[in-house]
């Protein structure tokens, strides 16, 4: 497109002025031509000012002189074409900028722009085109050019005689056809044929690239992709994906097919079209731009069970490869493909396995694209859910990785590794790493997001990791019952996962239970540490016990406590007292009875007073292990002085290097909680002589006549107001100048004193039963027992019925849940 021939000026008549040439060196004085009603100064003026304004620092210049209304002035419809061309071309070059864009809009240059599209002069067609493409950049600009009804004009234009018009139409397009309004003038305006005939010609192979680009944009819009569809678009797609050699081309093909895919219909086309294959050949492309482009429309193509099952051995292998790519956008692409492949889909997840594609997972954990990692912890979370696969992802470091994903400030990243750490923390040893690593202080953090996806899934992580009783301890430290609770209170705020996790973590801290619930059911073991405060709240706040057993002597209710350990770490002087050695024998047997229960329900400790060193190589808790081996070295034969005093000093180094956990569970060496001899010698005499019997019917009612005898015998209703338990519990608390009451002290004890008791001895020995708090003072045990009915004895089934242990009035006898009088003894 060359210049414009001007006209040639003709003589002037003697009787009129002189021409004069002028040279003027100030932008000023030129914008004031602009004023001047001669064309052939306006034409000069306006070439000047468009060179001037090709110097960056210029522009600056020009728009502090307010020259815009003087240059959009002259594309009025009465100006001459060479005064159109290089007003055009000046508001060109000034709408690169985003100030020149905003002053263009604001002064009503978006109309004579595009009126000039249907200007003669391909130089004023260029040069507006030009000026609207570096305009609609803008969004407010884009809805601007909608109203005035500029695609009609712009899509004339694709019929120019020069590529450079039709390129810089198809930009445009591309640009405005992202907006649902756009894309549907551009259809009701036919420009759908005129972009398939761009594609179906070679001689305008130069304009493809952006053509599929405006066609990938039309198949965001449902009824645009059945046009496309059935115009035979899709094949077109295909074959330029396929035969292509140009990256751009390539790439482009692959988003539009990408676009497409998102119809099942789509899909189904390209499935039997094998597009698969084509996909995975672009895989292999040295342009990085097609790789994210194949990737992506991968990661649509397999929402077909066929296409998954083809990209399994013909493409996981090459997504895994892109995975080690030096471009962040690669490895994001191909993440996400491998993402929507193993999701619901364990064959993906093995190959993907298979093709050594962990590492490569767990190293873009530490990418700093939020999609990439988000997408990269799905994979590996789809991996988790096998078995096989989970220790695999174990033993790579995942649980490490993890941790800087769970502080992400992103909510979808939060929300996917959560999810990844509730999928792999499934074993003691993966929940130990996590807490070694400090995973749980931000899983714990993320209860508290507003986005409920990140909540839902925070939860579903604390309540896996609280199947063991340290995580749960830390976490419950971490203040995730807390939260936990107050996200249950909130209808809008509660999940079943936020349940789920709060009920576990309380299995893990029983006397909260407890004094929460007022329930704790044959699967929740009472161990050392144990106590019941009484009843509170929701939302109340339950003091550890170190806390309570410091407190100041007041009026509540005594707080029981449970623990047959001793509070000295010196050993006694003789080995030979009948109590030390039965509390040995009477722990270690209710210790495996623990364990067994533990394996179960995992659900054994409440608040944690013994080390986890401890509670694995000391069966008799506390000191015992340390002086079952002193009695033996002393029954054995005399050795010299200095074997003995090295033993000696070995024994007390092996003493002191067990750690007490105190209430709050952490390290003390100066504070344990009040031992209880008294319940010592109940643990042994109880496993001496009822464990051993083999009737279940028969050790309940022993056991309950032995809680009654050792809490004041048999009482009258008539007699309970004489019986003077409440005298007892002041003295005691006087006494000990505390609040707290080991619950073996007590020797006149009512109903929820003797149940308590009945359920801590009854755990020692796996004497199933619960505990239910009542009203007024009231607790009692439930048990279950099969009734030998004629239907049971030939070969039936029968259920168990749960009964109520008499411990107060009938000692022993078993009450038929439902009856007045086990109604009366819960009630009355």
């Amino acid at each position: 497109m060359g210049k414009k021939i001007k006209k040639e000026v003709e003589p002037s008549p003697k009787d009129v002025f002189d021409p004069l040439t002028i040279e003027s060196k100030n932008a000023a004085t030129v914008v004031l031509m602009l004023n001047s009603p001669e064309e052939e100064i306006l034409a000069k003026a306006c070439e000047a000012i468009y060179k001037f304004a090709l110097k960056d620092d210029v522009k600056k210049l020009l728009r502090e002189l307010d020259v815009m209304d003087s240059v959009i002035a002259q594309l009025a419809p009465e100006e001459e074409v060479v005064t159109h061309e290089f007003a055009s071309l000046c508001l060109a070059n000034m709408s690169a900028e985003y100030t020149g864009k905003v002053q263009i809009c604001e002064h009503g240059g978006l109309e004579p722009l595009i009126r000039l599209l249907n200007s003669p002069d391909p130089d004023v067609q260029k040069n507006s085109i030009e000026s609207l493409y570096n305009l609609v950049q803008d969004f407010q600009c884009r809805i601007a050019l909608q109203e005035l009804n500029a695609i009609p004009s712009m899509l004339a234009l694709l019929k120019s005689d020069y590529p450079v018009i039709q390129l810089l139409t198809l930009k445009t397009l591309g640009v405005i056809t992202n907006d649902k309004e756009s894309l549907t003038m551009l259809r009701d305006n036919q420009g759908l044929d005129q972009l398939i005939k761009i594609l179906e010609s070679k001689e305008l192979n130069d304009l493809h690239t952006e053509a599929l680009s405006v066609i990938a944009n039309c198949l965001e819009d449902v009824d645009t992709r059945v046009l496309i569809q059935q115009t035979g678009g899709l094949q077109k797609l295909l074959s330029f994906a396929e035969s292509s050699t140009i990256p751009d081309i390539q790439k482009n093909a692959a988003k539009a097919i990408t676009k497409a895919a998102y119809d099942s219909e789509n899909r189904k086309f390209f499935h039997e079209q094998e597009v698969e294959k084509c996909l995975v050949t672009l895989l292999g492309s040295e342009s990085d731009g097609t790789k994210i482009a194949a990737s992506q429309a991968i990661s649509v193509m397999c929402e077909s069970s066929g296409s998954k099952r083809l990209f399994n051995n013909h493409g996981i292998p090459q997504l895994i490869q892109l995975l080690k790519s030096d471009n962040e956008e690669v490895r994001e692409a191909a993440a996400l493909a491998l993402a929507n492949l193993t999701t619901c889909n364990p064959a993906s997840a093995n190959a993907a396995a298979e093709a050594d594609g962990i590492d490569s997972l767990i190293n873009i954990l530490s990418s700093k694209r939020d999609g990439a990692i988000a997408n990269a912890a799905t994979v590996l979370t789809n991996m988790a859910l096998q078995e096989p696969l989970r220790g695999a992802v174990q033993s790579r470091g995942v649980m490490q990785a993890i941790v800087n994903p769970l502080r992400s400030a992103n909510t979808v990243v939060q929300s996917r590794a959560a999810l990844t750490v509730a999928a792999t923390a499934c074993d003691v040893e993966a929940r130990t790493e996590l807490r070694n690593a400090g995973g749980l202080e931000p899983v714990v953090e993320l209860l508290r997001s507003d986005n409920a996806e990140v909540r839902r899934h925070a939860s579903w992580a604390v309540a896996v990791c609280a199947n063991d009783e340290l995580t749960a301890t830390e976490l419950c430290r971490l203040g995730a019952l807390d939260i936990l609770e107050e996200i249950n209170l909130s209808v809008s705020r509660k999940n079943k996962f936020s349940e789920v996790a709060y009920n576990k973590l309380l299995n893990n801290n029983l006397s909260l239970k407890y004094s929460q619930t007022g329930y704790l059911s044959s699967s929740d073991i009472i161990c050392d540490g144990f106590y019941d405060y009484g009843r509170i709240n929701s939302g109340t706040k339950l003091l550890p016990l170190k806390e309570l057993c410091l407190q100041e002597l007041n009026h509540r209710r005594a707080v029981l406590l449970i623990n047959s350990k001793s509070s000295d770490i010196s050993p006694p002087p003789s080995l030979e007292d009948k109590s030390d050695i039965g509390y040995g024998r009477s722990i270690s047997s209710s210790s495996s009875l623990r364990r067994a229960s533990k394996e179960k329900t995992n659900s054994r400790f409440s608040t944690g007073f013994g080390s986890p060193t401890e509670e694995k190589s000391e069966p008799t808790s506390g000191r015992n292990t340390v002086l079952s081996k002193s009695a033996t070295k002393e029954k054995g034969p005399r050795k010299g002085r200095g074997r003995r005093e090295e033993e000696k000093a070995k024994e007390e180094e092996e003493v002191l290097a067990v750690p007490k956990l105190t209430g709050e569970g952490t390290l003390d060496k100066e504070w344990y909680p009040p031992s209880d001899p008294d319940f010592c010698i109940y643990v042994y005499e109880v496993t001496k002589s009822i464990l051993p019997i083999t009737n279940i019917k028969e050790q309940i009612e022993v056991l309950a006549k032995y809680v009654a005898e050792k809490m004041g015998g048999k009482i009258a209703k008539e007699k309970m107001i004489s019986f003077g338990w409440e005298l007892h519990i002041s003295e005691l608390k006087f006494q000990l100048k505390s609040n707290v009451v080991p619950i073996g002290q007590i020797k006149k004890g009512i109903f929820y004193h003797r149940a308590l008791l009945f359920k801590a001895l009854a755990d020692r020995i796996g004497l199933s039963c619960s505990l239910v708090r009542g009203e007024y003072g009231r607790a009692w045990n439930e048990v279950k027992l099969v009734n030998v009915s004629p239907k049971a004895a030939t070969g039936g089934f029968s259920l168990p019925d749960v009964y109520i242990v008499d411990l107060m009035f009938h000692p022993g006898a078993l009450m038929k849940l439902g009856t007045k009088e086990a109604d009366l003894y819960r009630f009355l």
